[in-house]
């Protein structure tokens, strides 16, 4: 069986034992499909692609990491995207979440806060033809208002607090995927959808762990509110 074949299986199993928390069977054909078609081993360093397709996250460099395939194909198929729509990641990362999107809509923007790993990553997008991926560094609590409104935003990262500018650059309807909680503690992996009042509907998934979200809005070891 080849490393594909069996991260796809894992993601398999894990939608089956926790399919009473996300509320269904199997995740979208559409994002299984785009699992596929993105080589993971090719996000990672070269020393240690041999945990490319593992169900684990792995480090990146800088005190970040890829995430658990399993996480990431349920981030993605929260998110509800369709091919026309334009999203908003936060935590460009390896850029391999970035990728994955990028199969299924027209346009992603990601923000990276550290710079070393936005170069790589639009380096990375660049050789490999992602050519629908535009790379940023920034903070992400402030998110990219030049391209608002957003079909959808995925954070990548855990914050205490729901960013207020995220939900104002969110479409109406439209989905913010976001693991909720305090850094390297209990951390809820929330959808929240915007309704036609501008309000909220929230619904938390499952318990998850997450680097915090940092940047100048943020302290880097709590993650917590500086303003």
């Amino acid at each position: 069986m080849s490393g594909l074949q069996r991260m796809l299986d894992d993601i398999e199993m894990e939608v089956n034992l926790t399919r009473h928390l996300i509320g269904k069977d199997a995740l979208d054909d559409r994002v299984m499909a785009a699992i596929k078609q993105v080589p993971r081993h090719k996000f990672l360093p070269a020393n240690l692609r041999f945990l490319a397709y593992d169900n684990s996250p792995a480090p990146i460099g800088s005190g970040q990491t890829i995430s658990q395939p399993y996480i990431v194909a349920l981030m993605t198929d929260l998110l509800n995207t369709q091919p026309t729509d334009t999203v908003l990641e936060i935590g460009t990362g390896s850029g391999y979440q970035a990728a994955i999107l990028s199969k299924l809509v027209k346009q992603v923007y990601s923000l990276e806060v550290i710079e070393e790993l936005a170069d790589k990553a639009s380096l990375r997008f660049k050789k490999m033809g992602y050519n629908n991926v535009t790379v940023k560094t920034g903070d992400g609590h402030f998110g990219w208002p030049e391209h608002a409104p957003f079909d959808g935003i995925m954070v990548t990262a855990a914050t205490p607090d729901i960013p207020q500018p995220l939900i104002d650059q969110l479409r109406t309807g439209a989905r913010l995927i976001i693991p909720v909680g305090s850094p390297y503690n209990h951390q809820e992996l929330t959808v929240i959808e915007k309704q036609a009042n501008g309000k909220t509907k929230n619904r938390s998934i499952l318990s998850v762990g997450f680097v915090p979200l940092t940047g100048g809005h943020y302290t880097e070891a709590t993650g917590k509110d500086t303003d």
